[in-house]
């Protein structure tokens, strides 16, 4: 399968998860993991940066795409999209560790000038889902995707395992989509 072939795949499959399909949105991610995963582990070679650490990229991916799904414009393409998204939490990767932060122009040169969509939530309706979770749910919640923690160290201050996070995380976020869902209807 070639790239074009498979962002139209990945691309039929958003579209039907955007409409409720839990099957297509299950094969969507499953699909683009690996691609990810691939893109954030020659990233951190490049950089010099543990590869250790994309398996945290890949998460963070991951939890992006979810939150931000509807922000994807069906009339255009999704690798875009994607490779966005995986540029934007690899540098605020290399921020939080800090130091000079230098990325090759051959892997952004496709997605200069996309524009941001804002999701239309303001800080108070956040706050008002976010309240809706249990303590341990909204504490990951916000660690990783407000504060910017990764999988691991959210892990290490709640004393879970870093499997526990993710399961929990993973809860979260469905649980929050619900209740947007509802709030929206």
């Amino acid at each position: 399968m070639n790239v074009q072939e498979r962002d139209e795949q990945w691309a039929t499959w958003m579209r039907a998860a955007i409409k409720g399909d839990a099957d297509a949105y299950r094969h969507f991610l499953g699909s683009v993991a690996p691609y990810l995963r691939s893109m954030a582990q020659r990233r951190c070679r490049v950089a010099g940066v543990s590869e250790g650490d994309a398996e945290d990229i890949v998460q963070e991916v991951l939890l992006a795409i979810h939150l931000k799904r509807s922000t994807w414009d069906p009339a255009r393409p999704i690798g875009p999209w994607i490779a966005t998204i995986t540029r934007n939490k690899f540098i605020d990767a290399l921020r939080r560790r800090g130091g000079r932060i230098v990325v090759p122009i051959d892997d952004i040169a496709e997605t200069l000038g996309a524009e941001e969509k804002d999701d239309g939530l303001s800080a108070h309706e956040m706050d008002l889902l976010l309240s809706k979770l249990n303590t341990q749910h909204r504490d990951i919640v916000k660690s990783i995707s407000i504060n910017g923690n990764s999988i691991r160290e959210t892990a290490t201050r709640l004393e879970l395992t870093e499997g526990a996070v993710r399961v929990a995380l993973h809860r979260a976020l469905k649980r929050l989509a619900a209740l947007y869902r509802s709030q929206a209807s």
